[in-house]
């Protein structure tokens, strides 16, 4: 019999605050403990840096311009078959706990049974985000500032439900080979950590965020983004960006102390032996880098992610530098629930690889892709990343390339260098065999031009205040078949 999977996912963790990930400032001891009995995927990303997008793909194993939901007003409805569909086809046990940011809980997206569901706002989400090119103005970074450091938000109160409910379903005795995604909201703001966490941390001790007052202009479509989100100015003070990242590191913490809380009752059960754990997180967050905060961008704090394996189907101290993605989910869950490829109904075939395999068989040399069409992007953004380079392009726009190996920090764009001109033809050749940028970039608008009609127009659009951040509502509610 398949060993069960328990799929556990957080919300804007970048990697880089794991003490796994060599962050020695962060507390995030139980994802540390995890990772010391797996594998962990140096370089892992989403495949779009916003929920929605990110979550969508991670389900359906496909990518946004496969799917088109494109943005945090366009979500997951089933439209598209999931890794719980193909699951459930097979007569396979399929449970959620917690965040899902799907439309709503009445589609069929793929689960016997939601529990704690928590949805984008009214099945809608945030319509604002479909006025790209005439966007209205945005309050969400002033908002962010203004609320760092006012103490336990109801994020936190949703998590430490869902932490209760998985360790009750955890209790419960149930038929092996089953399949439980549990899916937390920490770190995501508001930047307000509660207090047992923000005593772990001097606010003095951690570092600032790197450039957050060198910004250049790095495209025309980045430019853009900047004038309209405002990102860093509302960060002016010091002591506010150091008290916005202590308080980001606390949110890590609590993330991670409530992981600690599931793999605890994961254990008490006496299945741990018995079941493949992936932690991951469905995008990052620039936490002030370039003067940046939130997601949004394709630089490594906000589209990389967290991935970490571990289980009986799992290779054990591992650290694998394969470029990996979320779309890589879809292949590896169906696969650990003993899915073979030849049964999986698949309209479109899946790009991603199986991660347990991958785990034992190092690709450096693998390339992922990811891209953003949503609040702030005047033109969509695309990113390539292969080997130690990365890409990121834009119709009509200045091209970043980067050599991660030399400059992990993606300080110094070499895409006007003549030296690096063949290599930026061929990787911009590579991702045109993924996503021609033109092609992709007209149907989102066309797309999202017709989500707005038929949510009454730009007018109505106009009068309706964007969505900061997605409230819990009420977490008493039990669960939803």
């Amino acid at each position: 019999m398949p060993h069960n999977t328990l799929i556990i996912m957080s919300d804007e963790h970048s990697r880089k605050v794991m003490g796994c990930y060599g962050n020695s400032l962060a507390h995030t001891p139980h994802l540390d403990a995890l990772a010391e009995r797996g594998t962990v995927f140096e370089n892992a990303y989403c495949n779009s840096p916003i929920c929605v997008p990110s979550r969508a793909s991670l389900h359906t194993g496909l990518y946004p311009h496969q799917i088109r939901y494109w943005d945090n007003a366009m979500p997951y409805d089933g439209r598209v078959s999931s890794w719980g569909h193909a699951l459930q086809r097979q007569g396979k046990a399929v449970t959620s706990i917690g965040k899902l940011h799907f439309r709503d809980s009445d589609a069929d997206t793929g689960f016997d049974e939601q529990i704690l569901p928590l949805h984008v706002k009214d099945g809608i989400g945030d319509p604002s985000t479909l006025l790209r090119r005439n966007p209205p103005e945005r309050p969400g970074t002033r908002q962010l500032a203004a609320m760092t450091g006012k103490g336990e938000t109801p994020y936190w109160q949703y998590d430490e439900a869902v932490a209760r409910a998985t360790e009750q379903w955890l209790k419960e005795p149930r038929e092996q080979g089953w399949t439980l995604f549990v899916s937390f909201v920490l770190p995501h703001f508001p930047l307000n950590a509660p207090q047992q966490f923000r005593d772990l941390f001097d606010a003095n001790d951690l570092p600032l965020p790197k450039m957050q007052y060198q910004y250049t202009p790095e495209n025309e479509v980045m430019t853009a983004m900047r004038a309209l989100l405002d990102f860093n100015d509302h960060f002016q003070d010091e002591q506010v960006v150091r008290e916005a990242v202590a308080n980001y590191y606390a949110l890590a913490a609590a993330l991670d102390s409530n992981v600690g809380r599931v793999l605890q009752a994961l254990d008490a059960s006496g299945l741990m032996d018995d079941t493949n754990i992936i932690y991951t997180s469905d995008h990052g967050d620039n936490l002030g880098a370039r003067g940046y905060w939130g997601k949004s961008t394709l630089w490594e704090e906000s589209v990389g992610v967290p991935l970490v394996m571990a289980g009986p189907d799992i290779p054990a101290a591992r650290r694998n530098t394969t470029p990996v993605s979320l779309i890589d989910l879809y292949p590896t869950v169906t696969a650990l629930a003993g899915i073979d490829d030849e049964v999986i109904d698949v309209k479109s075939p899946r790009p991603g690889l199986n991660l347990a395999e991958l785990a034992a068989d190092e690709q450096p040399q693998r390339a992922v892709f990811a891209e953003y069409h949503a609040v702030g992007a005047r033109d969509g953004l695309f990113m390539l990343r292969q080997g130690r380079y990365k890409l990121i392009d834009s119709p009509g726009s200045l091209p970043l390339l980067y050599d991660l190996q030399a400059d992990p920090e993606e300080t110094c764009n070499l895409a006007a260098d003549a030296e690096h001109r063949t290599l930026l033809v061929r990787m911009q050749n590579q991702l045109r065999a993924i996503a021609e940028p033109e092609s992709v970039n007209e149907q989102a608008f066309a797309d999202q031009h017709a989500r707005a009609l038929a949510l009454g127009g730009e007018a109505v659009i106009r009068g309706i205040t964007p969505v900061a951040f997605t409230h819990p509502g009420d977490v008493s509610v039990k669960s939803t078949h």
